[in-house]
C-alpha cells in the first residue's frame, strides 16, 4: 500500500513507518447526591498527531519528490517556516492500494506544535525528525456596536469571523496512477465531485478521463 504525507504543500520523500493520531476526550464525570457518577458527553478535544520522518540527503529509489530531488535542508527549512509562520496548514495523508484504488484519507487543518532533529552516525547522511501536530479549529467572536441614534439604544451585531475548517483553493501535481475521481475523493471525501476539479482546469484538461503525471491542477475550495 502506498502512503503519501503532505505538510502544507510539501510531500515527504519517505512516508513515516508509524502514524499516531490521538483524539482527546473532553467528557466530564460528576457525582450526584444519591445517584452516583454520571458522564456528561462533550465534543472531543483537539486531535494530536505524532510521527517520525526520515529525510535523506541522497536520493533513494523508493523516495518520492514532487519537483525533483531535494536535499534535507529544503525540508528542514520548510518545517522551520511552518513553525515560525504562526499559521495553520493542511495535513494530508492518502492511502492507495497496489491496484490504484483509494482507501480512506486524512485531511485536517493543523499547527506544528514541536519537532526535534536527530543525526546519528549509523543513519549515514539521513536526518531523523520527530514531529508533533495538533488539530486547528478556527475561532471567532461577535462584537456588538451600540448606536444611540434615538432615545432607544440600538445594537448592531457584526457576524462572526469565518470558522470553516475547509482549506482554500490549492494546487496539486498529478502523479502516476492518479485520476480525477481519486483526487476528488482525497480532497472532498467524494469521488463524484471530480467535475469541480475538471471545471476549474478546463484550460489544461480537455478530457476528464485523461490526466498526466506532472500536470499541476487547481483544487477549488470545498
Amino acid at each position: 500500500m502506498a502512503y503519501h504525507f503532505y505538510l502544507d504543500k510539501m510531500l515527504l520523500p519517505i512516508p513515516p513507518e508509524k502514524l499516531q493520531m490521538k483524539i482527546n476526550n473532553k467528557n466530564q464525570t460528576y457525582i450526584l447526591l444519591n445517584e452516583g457518577e454520571i458522564n456528561v458527553l462533550k465534543a472531543p478535544g483537539l486531535t494530536e498527531i505524532n510521527f517520525d520522518i526520515r529525510i535523506p540527503n541522497v536520493k533513494y529509489s523508493f523516495s518520492m519528490y514532487k519537483n525533483g530531488f531535494q536535499r534535507a535542508d529544503y525540508f528542514l527549512d520548510t518545517l522551520e517556516s511552518l513553525k515560525t509562520g504562526k499559521k495553520a496548514f493542511q495535513f494530508i495523508v492518502t492511502r492507495v492500494l497496489p491496484d490504484g484504488s483509494m482507501l480512506f484519507g486524512t485531511n485536517m487543518k493543523v499547527s506544528l506544535e514541536e519537532y526535534s532533529i536527530t543525526e546519528e552516525a549509523k543513519e549515514g547522511f539521513d536526518v531523523l525528525v520527530s514531529v508533533k501536530l495538533k488539530q486547528y479549529r478556527p475561532y471567532g467572536t461577535k462584537t456588538c456596536d451600540i448606536q444611540f441614534a434615538s432615545t432607544k439604544p440600538q445594537a448592531v451585531v457584526t457576524p462572526a469571523r469565518e470558522t470553516s475548517n475547509a482549506p482554500s483553493a490549492q494546487s496539486y501535481t498529478v502523479v502516476k496512477g492518479d485520476c480525477l475521481w481519486n483526487i476528488a475523493k482525497r480532497y472532498y471525501g467524494s469521488g463524484s465531485k471530480y467535475t469541480d476539479i475538471y471545471n476549474a482546469n478546463q484550460d489544461k484538461v480537455k478530457n476528464p478521463n485523461l490526466i498526466y503525471p506532472g500536470q499541476v491542477l487547481t483544487i477549488p475550495a470545498a
